[in-house]
């Protein structure tokens, strides 16, 4: 498959009229949001998917340019998928990878703005103040390796040994192949992440192998490079060769409105899965927005 995308669904898009051997995949809708889950079974639906054995839920949500991201059921019904990828108990640290100086590459650093942070908060304070029994979160915004000179993996790595936390939840900007997914689609996987898999610049992976938890991944796809939207379009092998289309990187000119309503769900949706009692409501008034 000669083409660049982080969307376990569009990889089993090219492949589904083969139906390989270790790859499963269901859709199905809940509150009016359609999620496809495709599960990577063994090494064989490695090969065919390209993708590493685990689950990978994508939620295909309206577009983020005209219409509100505060919609109570597109939250709820990704923060129950997400719950279900998660630990049941435990404190969770929630990280937020990419550079805020680069607006399609923002959307985790700021999608933990709308993360609650509950780890300082102890349970007789939460239940004195009417929150009930609030689940451990601590959240993270480690910058990339250019402005930190740390990999981002090692910083990861070295405050996951101290908050040892059940679970890691990293929220990163992705890859798409077709422009139509851009800012409509939200994956959510327990394979973890590569950080900068999507443009060709991969770092250290993120995940189980290298935390020794779950490693939880919710992106957003904010990008297309040329190279495979030439060929997406005008499947033509030619053009897809042409060193200028390998260079460049498309993006929506409604990015800025993309990654500020894209943060919010991700951060309210992740709230939501680990606080499940909170109302939506609640969660905004807690997290300041």
């Amino acid at each position: 498959m000669d083409f660049r995308t982080d969307l376990a669904l569009e990889r089993h898009e090219v492949i589904k009229a083969d139906s390989p051997a270790g790859v499963e995949s269901e859709t199905y809708e809940k509150n009016g949001i359609t999620f496809t889950k495709i599960k990577v079974t063994d090494i064989r639906g490695e090969r065919s998917l390209g993708k590493p054995v685990g689950t990978y839920i994508t939620a295909e949500i309206p577009s983020l340019v005209s219409r509100s991201p505060v919609d109570d059921d597109i939250i709820e019904a990704i923060g129950e998928e997400l719950r279900e990828l998660l630990p049941k108990e435990g404190t969770v640290l929630a990280v937020g990878l990419g550079n805020t100086d680069i607006t399609p590459d923002a959307v985790g650093p700021q999608s933990i703005g709308f993360v609650l942070a509950t780890r300082h908060i102890n349970e007789e304070l939460s239940e004195s103040v009417g929150l009930g029994n609030l689940r451990p979160v601590a959240g993270f915004i480690p910058g990339v390796l250019g402005k930190t000179g740390v990999e981002t993996a090692e910083s990861v790595k070295g405050l996951a040994e101290c908050v040892n936390p059940s679970a890691v939840i990293v929220v990163d900007a992705l890859a798409a192949r077709r422009l139509t997914r851009l800012g409509n689609t939200v994956q959510m996987s327990d394979t973890g992440i590569t950080p900068g898999s999507g443009v060709g610049n991969a770092r250290a992976a993120i995940d189980r192998e290298t935390l020794g938890v779950p490693v939880i991944s919710v992106g957003i796809p904010t990008v297309v490079d040329a190279q495979t939207l030439v060929n997406d379009l005008t499947d033509d092998e030619a053009e897809i060769s042409r060193e200028e289309n390998k260079k460049m990187i498309i993006t929506p000119r409604e990015i800025d409105l993309v990654i500020e309503r894209a943060s919010r769900i991700i951060g309210l949706s992740i709230n939501k899965a680990l606080q499940p009692h909170l109302s939506t409501d609640e969660i905004m008034m807690l997290v300041g927005n």
